[in-house]
């Protein structure tokens, strides 16, 4: 077994010690296809948590998105990101004409699924924060693609903002019914309604 293998059930199995990492799946069955997952956003433990949470066969496929400044910033943030997380790269800081929904796209391209936060930063406040206009171009571009929401419920207990320690605490994941671009639907009209279903899965969790 490969080292960043290895890491990564240690890792699971650390992540259900201190947390549980319960999956909790409602009207979308934990099944191998290709997804973007997209949820609220407290935490750098949130990514892990949806990770821990989802099957095996669903992990091997499913990517994080990482900023590439911070998880790079030393060889063992990049190790853990690159070789047993698979993250998928994106950049904070781009030229006027660098897209930054390529890395994702290229990743979706090749058949992979990723987990997003649509917020695009992490918030302290119960619900999550307005989203940004990525899920709805990504919608837009992977219309085949399965859009599901999951509401990540105790987490920023477990790693608060600014925290580098995680607090055992019980957390769970709840994955919601896959959602899709509705023919005619604007950009604002869908992301509201695409956080609305995050929110939604709050009162399941």
């Amino acid at each position: 077994m490969k080292l960043a293998d290895a890491a990564g059930f240690f890792l699971v199995g650390l992540t259900r010690l201190i947390t549980g990492a319960q999956g909790h799946w409602y009207g979308c069955p934990p099944k191998a296809e290709q997804r973007i997952y997209f949820a609220n956003h407290q935490s750098h433990f949130d990514w892990v948590l949806i990770w821990a949470a989802l099957p095996r066969d669903l992990r091997t496929r499913t990517r994080p998105i990482a900023a590439k400044d911070y998880w790079t910033a030393n060889r063992f943030k990049h190790w853990l990101t690159h070789d047993v997380f698979n993250a998928v790269y994106v950049s904070r800081v781009r030229g006027e004409e660098e897209d930054p929904l390529e890395p994702l796209a290229q990743a979706l391209e090749g058949g992979d699924s990723i987990v997003i936060f649509p917020e695009g930063t992490r918030s302290s406040k119960g619900e999550p924060q307005a989203f940004k206009a990525g899920l709805f171009h990504l919608a837009e571009r992977f219309p085949e693609v399965q859009l599901v929401p999951a509401w990540i419920d105790n987490v920023q207990r477990v790693m608060p903002k600014g925290e580098v320690v995680p607090v055992p605490i019980l957390c769970s994941v709840t994955f919601g019914a896959p959602l899709h671009l509705a023919p005619g639907e604007d950009k604002h009209e869908f992301l509201a309604r695409a956080r609305d279903a995050v929110i939604a899965l709050r009162a399941a969790a």
